[in-house]
């Protein structure tokens, strides 16, 4: 257990950091699966069922959040945002993962895109994502503010010709349920974020055509 965390970094009395660690490698496990199994064709809706039957073939406790997949356009969608319609995946697309599970009493949270086909700017948006998180989280090991890291990302997605949707600026996770501790944003936190506590969220859209990439994960 952590007794060190306070105020919008307060946790119950579960919490360890080891099992916060366990939860984020189950999660990506359950991301990957679900990733290998969408295929061109396949309706959003599909997926989405189908990465559903996973979770719970997986052993998952229960889900935090509900499991989002985007196809396409869709990828520009933030969270709280309905996907416009039910679209089917082509041979050359783009689609992302997002999914928030509890795995023995923790919150796993993490997302990735990936691409079908071989459409190079699809590719280069997705890897886009992961680089730009990559950046920011080497900069948060410096032991910036949770406002600072954001501003960062900013200047970082402009310099590498992307555009930073800022409607999503990171959140808590702890044991569950992490919300009765009301942490905010992550974007918002003004003291350096401490590990196994927040998720880094990074979405960003491509600058000219209707698509863009998410990538998230647990700063620890």
């Amino acid at each position: 257990m952590n007794t060190t965390l306070s105020g919008k970094e307060a946790v119950g009395e579960r919490f360890a950091l080891a099992s916060m660690g366990q939860a984020q490698r189950l999660t990506w496990q359950a991301v990957e699966r679900i990733a290998e199994v969408i295929r061109p064709g396949m309706l959003e809706s599909e997926a989405q069922a189908l990465g559903k039957q996973i979770l719970a073939e997986l052993g998952m406790e229960r889900i935090w959040h509900p499991l989002l997949i985007r196809f396409g356009a869709n990828t520009l969608k933030t969270f709280k945002q309905r996907s416009d319609g039910d679209p089917v995946l082509g041979e050359n697309d783009i689609f992302f993962i997002d999914m928030g599970v509890v795995w023995q009493g923790h919150e796993g949270d993490a997302g990735a895109t990936f691409t079908t086909g071989a459409d190079p700017q699809m590719i280069a948006c997705a890897a886009a994502a992961k680089t730009l998180f990559d950046r920011v989280e080497a900069y948060w090991r410096e032991g910036v503010a949770g406002t600072e890291l954001y501003r960062y990302a900013t200047d970082q997605a402009q310099a590498m010709g992307w555009t930073l949707n800022l409607d999503i600026k990171g959140h808590r996770v702890s044991d569950f349920p992490h919300a009765i501790h009301r942490g905010g944003d992550l974007g918002h936190f003004e003291g350096a974020p401490s590990p196994g506590v927040w998720i880094l969220e990074i979405q960003i859209a491509h600058p000219e055509l209707p698509y863009g990439a998410f990538y998230e994960d647990l700063l620890i």
